[in-house]
């Protein structure tokens, strides 16, 4: 009886050895494979077959030579990984561990911004990129080049959320169902920098208590704004002001989820529209905003600057220079205001941007490979760009309103259109025409240079 069963365990260990053997013999990548062929590998070396679950965090090690190959990663700035941080030295280290591994080598080419445009449309069109990594502007990459089939689809190829931005993949570079994009950074951050110092000097309440209430909606923000507007020395002008500029119409319909068009129609009469423009109409009929003095597009943060106006409606990337201008302020950073169809803070990017591989570049899946591997790392930090927010905010509590804002950034479009009258909608909103009047005036011209772009 005991031999029996040991039979019986000796059979099946050879035929579950069998197996592991089998699956084993067909594990090595192919070096052709091709986002878009059903059986390519993606970037954790699973199938890129549709009825495929989603793949698992762990990298699969894939086996590959590029034959010396020289990957060119193209940006207006210089991407070369710094050794500056623990992270980043990490990040080098996979990187020179890849090359050797791999047999290729990089080069990182950085082409001023004036001219970048220009350039890389142009190499990219003549089917001989001037890189095989190359960022692109959202505004003139999609639908101008993404519906001339010039980039490579990214979808299964970074789904790594400890890599790749989620928001870039499922919203920032889709066309039509597909994503053409990616990035392994972060989202800016943008909102409302306040004066705390004047703010217990006019004895307004602590704005951030607005946000633990759940209650910094655009009703709130214009109330606080009004507060602040004091003439303080009663000479029957204003010294003290709530709100350093108004029409802020990007931030506004990113905090309340619309734009001014939807897939390729314009998207004026759509309520939450409607809520934006009565917004910023608002701002300006009830002159709830710091009148302007004939400055330039600089003239609301040189107001903020001067340490009597309580908000700025800025970005992260300001932090330092603020904070370098104002040493005697203590300054806070809130959430843009909740819109009215809004569930959560948006921050906003009418500029967005990310890394592409164009179609003409070989072998895109190894790239992402590398990429991937490169990046997928045990952080020491706890979540992603956290030296940078220490370094730009004060108190926990302006962090994380930087990074909830962040988190859910929004992108509004209006860059995409050259013919779209933007400017002169916002100024009429601005003012004091009626939203309907506004509407009326400008939704043929919007839908107009909508068609330019999508239609010809």
């Amino acid at each position: 009886m005991a031999r029996r069963t040991l039979m019986i365990w000796f059979t099946c260990l050879v035929v579950l050895l069998l197996l592991v053997t089998g699956c084993s013999s067909n594990s090595n990548d192919s070096s052709n494979n091709q986002p878009g062929n059903s059986s390519s590998a993606d970037g954790n070396g699973q199938s890129g077959s549709n009825d495929v679950a989603d793949p698992p965090l762990e990298l699969n090690e894939r086996e590959f030579d590029m034959g010396g190959r020289t990957i060119k990663v193209v940006s207006w700035w210089n991407m070369e990984i710094p050794e500056d941080n623990p992270d980043n030295i990490k990040r080098k280290e996979n990187l020179e561990a890849l090359m050797k591994k791999h047999n290729f080598n990089v080069e990182y080419i950085a082409i001023d911004f004036g001219e970048y445009k220009d350039k890389v449309v142009a190499s990219i069109m003549s089917g001989e990129p001037i890189g095989d990594i190359v960022r692109m502007g959202r505004k003139y990459m999609i639908p101008a080049l993404s519906k001339l089939d010039m980039f490579w689809p990214m979808d299964e190829y970074t789904r790594n959320e400890r890599v790749f931005n989620q928001l870039v993949k499922n919203d920032f570079s889709q066309y039509e169902g597909k994503a053409y994009g990616f990035s392994e950074g972060g989202n800016m951050a943008t909102g409302i920098y306040y004066n705390r110092t004047l703010m217990r000097t006019l004895g307004i309440k602590e704005l951030q208590d607005y946000v633990h209430e759940d209650n910094w909606n655009w009703d709130t923000f214009i109330d606080v704004a009004k507060m602040a507007n004091r003439d303080t020395n009663n000479d029957g002008k204003l010294d003290n002001w709530g709100l350093a500029a108004g029409g802020f119409l990007d931030q506004a319909m990113a905090a309340n989820e619309t734009d001014l068009f939807k897939d390729d129609k314009q998207n004026l009469e759509d309520p939450k529209t409607i809520q934006a423009f009565n917004f910023i109409a608002r701002i300006a009929t009830e002159n709830v905003a710091r009148a302007s003095e004939g400055g330039d597009w600089t003239e609301p943060a040189q107001f903020f600057r001067q340490g009597n106006t309580l908000m700025y409606a800025g970005a992260d990337y300001e932090a330092g220079g603020i904070k370098n201008d104002m040493p005697d302020y203590d300054i806070g950073f809130l959430p843009f205001p909740k819109g009215p169809s809004a569930s959560v803070y948006h921050a906003t990017e009418p500029d967005v941007q990310f890394l592409t591989i164009p179609k003409s570049v070989k072998n895109p899946d190894q790239l992402l490979y590398i990429w991937e591997k490169i990046f997928d790392i045990d952080s020491i930090y706890d979540y992603k760009g956290q030296a940078g927010y220490e370094s730009r905010f004060s108190t926990e509590d302006d962090i994380s309103n930087a990074r909830v804002a962040a988190d859910n950034m929004g992108i509004v479009a209006n860059n995409t259109f050259p013919s779209l009258p933007y400017w002169e909608l916002r100024g009429e909103l601005m003012n004091g025409i009626s939203v309907s009047t506004v509407i009326e005036t400008y939704k043929a011209a919007v839908q107009s240079a909508i068609d330019e772009v999508y239609h010809n």
